[in-house]
């Protein structure tokens, strides 16, 4: 019992320290935005010019087959009953099968897509952690807090413009 009561009265002599105006007036805090500061960069500015020129063709194609489905769906429509009953089987299997097409073009794009844009957002989102613990280093500061966890900021304490410059700096768009 007194051995507990020696760590609650320790435990609130720290806390007391750490909250004291003169603990906090020392505590350099700074707050960073850092999914605007990755996106901002202009090595990511880059990769999503050189993704979007990458996956165009496969955007288009994909796009061709769906205007040959709705195009043949709508042959469907206006023909039914004019074709031989052969005739309409032969136009339903060709949606079917431009529609399987469809969806796997679109799936394999997406999946693609995906892979990439997560392999670029954790190689940079890696190096901007070292710009920032850089950043800090070289203002003094003790504390950096990324903006998406914070409730309230003043904007005095935003360091992300300064994170993004600083990796374009260290890291230049190749």
């Amino acid at each position: 019992m007194l051995r507990t009561n020696r760590f609650r009265l320790a435990a609130l002599a720290c806390a007391a320290f750490v909250c004291s105006p003169s603990a906090v007036a020392q505590l350099k805090v700074a707050v960073v935005d850092t999914q605007k500061a990755i996106l901002d960069t202009a090595e990511i500015q880059k990769e999503q010019a050189a993704m979007e020129a990458k996956f165009k063709p496969r955007q288009d194609e994909i796009q061709r087959m769906s205007k040959e489905l709705q195009d043949t769906q709508e042959q469907a429509q206006k023909m039914q009953g004019k074709l031989t009953p052969e005739a309409e089987r032969d136009l339903q299997l060709k949606a079917q099968r431009v529609q399987r097409e469809l969806q796997r073009a679109s799936e394999d794009l997406q999946g693609d897509v995906e892979n990439r844009r997560n392999d670029v957002l954790q190689r940079v989102g890696r190096q901007m952690q070292e710009v920032v613990r850089k950043l800090a280093e070289e203002k003094g500061l003790d504390l950096i807090i990324d903006a998406g966890n914070t409730l309230y900021f003043k904007e005095a304490l935003e360091v992300t413009a300064e994170a993004t410059a600083a990796y374009d700096k260290s890291h230049p768009a190749k």
